[in-house]
């Protein structure tokens, strides 16, 4: 047996499932100072078609006339909460702070956490963190549930600038050695001081969003599907799905990775089995296929495509 079983079920139980999935809703908290690129971020990643009620859309300047975490909407289920920027002031930093946690102690009409993810962005050419370790112990860990804890994801953008511009390859878009001695570096004291100053494990990735100017694209993304694969893993199984509907399909800013690991493959198995968990819900005979069949290689990538196109056909 293979995906075909998927392209076999009758439309009105298809449609059932995207209905399902598009009333799901997926809330990430945007934290970082500014210009670390939160607004290049959510650009590269997802599509750009956000609404906030006439407002400007995410972005990294400073905006000193409020306090307030702006919400905006991507097809109003995927909800992005733009944090003010830190390290302005330590007053100001404090008035974040609190806007922070009333984000974070928010709950959903089921009484559940509103906020599935809290992506903290830095920029990966700073050694001074110091604003977002304080805010990691003293505010997001203490306003997570202590069994959410993977509900914190720490980026470094920026990484093609992190030794000024110096070793990285602008020809094949990459980090060369020393600058990947430098990132690695800056992953680990990243990941020691959060660990010793608050006790929470992560593993941050460092990625550049890219610069596009006036539609003009001066540089590609690097590290994208590696970041998506860990945005995809920190959210909940069955909110998973409605990422889906809201990928960037631009290919050009998920080219070119690290190669670590097969991130575009990690990608297809996190949507894959969470749209299966919604199609069990309402086709029960694809049950023992999804647990046996669904993440084979064979399998995987055709129907994650599958799954893609009817998110596009609808």
């Amino acid at each position: 047996m293979d995906y075909n079983i998927l392209k076999d079920l009758p439309a009105e139980q298809l449609n059932d499932i995207l209905s399902k999935i598009r009333r799901t809703k997926v809330n990430v908290l945007l934290v970082g100072g500014t210009g670390v690129g939160k607004s290049s971020t959510i650009k590269a990643i997802f599509e750009s078609d956000g609404k906030n009620n006439g407002n400007p859309e995410v972005g990294d300047g400073a905006r000193p006339e409020t306090m307030e975490i702006n919400k905006y909407e991507l097809n109003e289920n995927l909800i992005i909460w733009d944090s003010p920027g830190l390290g302005d002031s330590p007053e100001k930093d404090d008035e974040h702070s609190k806007k922070i946690i009333e984000a974070l102690r928010k709950l959903d009409d089921k009484g559940k956490p509103l906020i599935d993810l809290v992506f903290l962005i830095l920029d990966a050419g700073s050694r001074d963190f110091g604003s977002a370790y304080k805010l990691i112990k003293d505010v997001i860990k203490p306003n997570l549930n202590s069994f959410d804890h993977d509900r914190l994801l720490i980026g470094l953008n920026q990484a093609d600038q992190a030794m000024k511009g110096h070793y990285w390859n602008k020809f094949e878009n990459r980090p060369e050695e020393k600058l990947l001695e430098h990132l690695d570096n800056v992953v680990e004291v990243v990941r020691s001081r959060v660990k010793e100053g608050a006790d929470l494990d992560v593993e941050p990735i460092y990625y550049s969003a890219g610069c596009v100017i006036n539609g003009e694209r001066l540089s590609e993304p690097y590290n994208l599907t590696k970041l998506l694969s860990f945005i995809l893993e920190h959210l909940p199984k069955k909110k998973r799905a409605v990422i889906a509907d809201h990928i960037n399909q631009d290919e050009a800013n998920f080219r070119h990775n690290d190669n670590k690991e097969n991130y575009q493959q990690k990608v297809e198995k996190s949507i894959l089995s969470s749209f299966m968990d919604w199609a069990g819900e309402v086709a029960k005979d694809i049950g023992d296929w999804a647990k046996k069949e669904a993440t084979k290689p064979e399998n995987l990538t055709m129907a994650a495509r599958f799954i893609w196109s009817l998110f596009k056909k609808k």
